[in-house]
């Protein structure tokens, strides 16, 4: 196993491993702390970046993290490596790739034909050379576009995925939320509820019910059940309507055990929701969610630092040709992400590393009570991520997520950014939004048939 050495602040350090040297340069937070794995003193990580930046790429193919025999999700990341879209950058070192990546050279095009060259590890090492501009000016450039009943990511566009979940999966409070969204131009990602029960009759009727909203009013949107993919797979078996199968993943393959799936499970509900043939202007079936922290938390880091394994489960999520990926970056507390300036750097790199590797980033710009953090950090997080290009953010009524008990977006807020940076529904829902007569400029908008509207989705006038 190689080491590497290098000074700052008139001390040579020495790393005993490249995870040794990713782990280093990382921006502090709490979970590699908490890991043992955190840079000790600034020159300690100043150093390892140092180390970083004159490292080539090649070394990422030549050393593996975890290794090859005992970790599907390496081999994936080997074994699907792209070396024609790799060639133009293969002389590069990391901090080349860097420069590369904030020169004019690398315009949307360029980081398109790029994207399936560069693997997690070598995006993970140039997230941890740049600044906070740098990931957003990058990502910014980087167009990601995936469809199924309509469009989401193209430029100008910012798509929202309606959530309304309830604590006890009553059809007419989840009711009440979807035509709170919808009044605020909410919904074009997905409408995905987490369910309080994963009992699959449950699941089923919740998606019957989604889909009949959908049919009654003509909406291009999909939909999904946030219930574990084979669940999905039993749904779709018995004949339920399932849009989009869903699954939380992770870096490494003992986390993904942890979460009770293999790459073989998530092959087998990517086929079987193709089958259905269900979308209408494309095909990306699949919906993932992630989030910084969850190898550590379930014991399966392997000595690797967090935001590494993060990037490293955006390679599994995209050997599947998603719809939507998101982070979840707050949400699993202030063990991993401690407070407000940690969650915005782990939002943008999440963002940033995702849309460089060619997925289709959203996030859900959220924290839980007991993190430092308050719904300021929000404002600002989520406004870095429009001016980010992110292709989705995630909306609950009032931004307080009543059934797993965490704070999020509102509809609100999601009005505010499309109306700050002048960006735009996906063109299928936008144009719904039009004959709708939803589509007014700003605040709160009227429907012309309320009450009757009201009735039809099983509510009072």
């Amino acid at each position: 196993m190689p080491s590497y050495t290098a000074t700052a602040g008139q001390q040579t350090f020495r790393y005993t491993s490249l995870a040794a040297v990713l782990a280093a340069a990382t921006p502090a937070r709490s979970g590699d702390e908490l890991a043992g794995l955190a840079a000790e003193t600034e020159a300690h990580r100043v150093a390892a970046r140092f180390v970083l930046a004159d490292l080539p790429l090649v070394e990422f193919l030549n050393e593996a993290l975890i290794p090859y025999e005992t970790d599907e999700v390496t081999r994936l990341i080997i074994d699907s490596h792209d070396k024609a879209a790799f060639a133009p950058l293969a002389s590069m070192t990391v901090g080349d790739l860097r420069d590369w990546l904030l020169s004019d050279a690398a315009d949307a095009r360029a980081l398109a034909r790029v994207a399936k060259g560069l693997t997690p590890e070598m995006v993970a090492a140039v997230s941890k050379l740049m600044r906070n501009q740098d990931l957003i000016a990058v990502a910014r450039k980087c167009e990601v576009i995936t469809r199924f009943r309509n469009t989401i990511g193209g430029a100008g566009r910012l798509s929202t995925r309606l959530q309304p979940n309830h604590p006890a999966d009553d059809l007419r409070g989840i009711a009440v939320a979807i035509l709170d969204g919808l009044l605020q131009g909410a919904g074009d990602a997905v409408i995905g509820i987490n369910p309080a029960s994963d009992n699959i009759a449950n699941c089923t009727d919740i998606l019957k019910a989604l889909d009949q909203l959908r049919l009654d009013f003509d909406m291009p949107v999909q939909s999904c059940v946030l219930t574990h993919v084979t669940s999905t797979i039993r749904i779709i078996e018995a004949g339920g309507p399932v849009d989009l199968p869903f699954q939380s993943i992770a870096g490494t393959q003992d986390a993904n055990t942890g979460f009770g799936v293999d790459l073989a499970v998530l092959r087998e509900a990517n086929e079987a929701a193709r089958s259905l043939k269900r979308g209408t202007v494309g095909d990306n079936v699949m919906y993932f969610e992630t989030g910084q922290g969850a190898p550590l938390s379930a014991g399966a880091h392997h000595g690797v630092d967090q935001q590494t394994l993060e990037v490293r489960a955006y390679g599994v999520a995209r050997a599947f040709d998603p719809l939507l990926v998101n982070t979840v970056v707050g949400f699993i507390g202030p063990e991993y992400l401690y407070d407000g300036k940690q969650v915005i750097r782990a939002g943008l790199e999440d963002h940033f590393c995702g849309k460089l590797l060619g997925l289709p980033m959203g996030v859900d710009v959220c924290y839980t009570n007991h993190v430092e953090a308050d719904q300021d950090d929000m404002d600002t997080l989520m406004t870095l991520l429009a001016a980010s290009g992110v292709n989705f953010v995630i909306c609950v009524p009032g931004s307080d997520d009543v059934m797993l008990s965490y704070q999020s977006l509102a509809f609100e807020d999601a009005s505010y950014l499309r109306r700050t940076f002048g960006l735009r529904p996906a063109p299928e829902f936008e144009a719904w939004l039009d004959r709708m007569k939803l589509a007014q400029a700003g605040g709160p908008r009227a429907l012309p048939d309320l009450s009757g509207i009201a009735q039809r989705m099983g509510l009072s006038a």
